[in-house]
C-alpha cells in the first residue's frame, strides 16, 4: 500500500506536467560518476515517457581539465578564471561534445528512449560573442584579462529543438556557441541552459548540482520554497554568497521572462528528480513567481 500511495501522490503532477517542456541543466559529480549518471537518465527517461519533452543541457568542467592534464597542458586560471586558449577550446569541445554529449545519448537509448546530441553550433541554435575582457586582482594588483574563447550568449535560436522535441526525441546540448562569423565559443552551461528555457518557453527550468538546493552561506539552512522576491532579497542582504549566486540569478532570469517554475536540486543523491516533482515536500530548491 506504501507504493500505491506514492504513486497516487505523484498523479496530480504527471497531470500537471504532461505536454510540458522541462530543461534540465547536467553538471557536478554526476557528470564523472557513471553510477549516478546512470540513475539521472533514468528519471529523465521516466519524465519522458509520462509526458514531459525533456531537454538536457550538460556541463563537463572537471573532465576538461582532467583530459588536458593528460594531454600534457596545464590548465591556466588567472583571479580564479579559466583561460581558455584556442587548443583549450578544442579538448573542451572534444571532451563536452565528443565524450560527454555522445555518452548520455547512449544512455537514454540504453533506456528505452531516442536522444539526439547537439551542441550549440548545430542549426546556429546558440549564437554568442566573445566575452569582454575581465578585471581581476593579481598580487593586490587590478588587472584586465582576456579569458579567450568563451562567449556571452546573444541569441538563441530554438527551431530545431522545438522540431526534435515534436517529434519524440530528448536532445542533449552542449554548451558550445557560435559567433556571427562562425567561430565556436565556449559559454557557460548555467547559463546556456537558462537561455534555453527561456527561449522553449519552457513550464520548468532545473539545475543539477552538486548542492541540496540554495542554502545560506553557513550552509546551515536549505530554502525549499522561494519566490523572485525572497531570492532577490537573500542575495542583497549577503544570505546567499559565492558559487550559489549565478545559479540562482539564472533561476531568477527564466522565471522572469516566461519559465513557470526554477529548482536547484543535488543530483549525487538517486531519484532527487522524481521525488523533487513528484512529492509534496520536495527535496531540493523551488523558485517561483510572486
Amino acid at each position: 500500500m506504501k507504493r500505491v500511495d506514492v504513486l497516487m501522490e505523484a498523479l496530480p503532477y504527471i497531470q500537471q506536467f504532461h505536454g510540458k517542456t522541462v530543461v534540465v541543466k547536467l553538471g557536478g559529480h554526476a557528470m564523472i560518476d557513471s553510477d549516478t549518471l546512470d540513475t539521472v537518465i533514468q528519471d529523465l527517461v521516466l519524465l519522458h515517457y509520462v509526458g514531459m519533452k525533456v531537454v538536457i543541457v550538460h556541463g563537463g568542467g572537471p573532465e576538461i581539465t582532467s583530459k588536458m592534464k593528460a594531454m600534457g597542458k596545464e590548465p591556466k586560471f588567472v583571479g580564479g578564471l579559466r583561460i581558455t586558449d584556442l587548443e583549450t577550446l578544442e579538448i573542451a569541445q572534444m571532451v563536452l561534445v565528443g565524450k560527454i554529449n555522445d555518452g548520455i545519448v547512449s544512455l537514454i537509448a540504453r533506456f528505452g528512449a531516442q536522444g539526439v546530441g547537439l551542441s550549440g553550433n548545430d542549426g546556429n541554435m546558440i549564437i554568442a560573442k566573445k566575452i569582454s575582457p575581465k578585471k581581476v586582482v593579481v598580487d593586490d594588483e587590478e588587472q584586465e584579462i582576456d579569458l579567450g574563447h568563451v562567449g556571452d550568449i546573444e541569441e538563441i535560436n530554438p527551431e530545431l529543438l522545438e522540431g526534435l522535441i515534436n517529434k519524440g526525441y530528448i536532445p542533449v546540448i552542449a554548451p558550445i556557441g557560435m559567433d556571427r562569423k562562425g567561430h565556436s565559443l565556449n559559454v557557460n552551461a548555467d547559463t546556456a541552459a537558462g537561455e534555453i528555457a527561456i527561449a522553449l518557453k519552457a513550464y520548468k527550468f532545473i539545475n543539477m548540482s552538486d548542492i541540496d538546493g540554495i542554502m545560506n552561506a553557513g550552509r546551515t539552512r536549505t530554502y525549499h520554497r522561494l519566490t523572485i522576491s525572497e531570492a532577490k532579497s537573500l542575495i542583497n542582504e549577503g544570505i546567499i554568497v559565492g558559487g550559489m549566486i549565478p545559479k540562482l540569478d539564472a533561476c531568477i532570469k527564466c522565471l522572469e521572462n516566461g519559465v513557470s517554475y526554477a529548482h536547484i536540486i543535488n543530483g549525487n543523491k538517486n531519484h532527487n528528480l522524481l521525488l523533487e516533482l513528484f512529492t509534496r515536500e520536495g527535496i531540493g530548491t523551488m523558485i517561483k513567481k510572486e
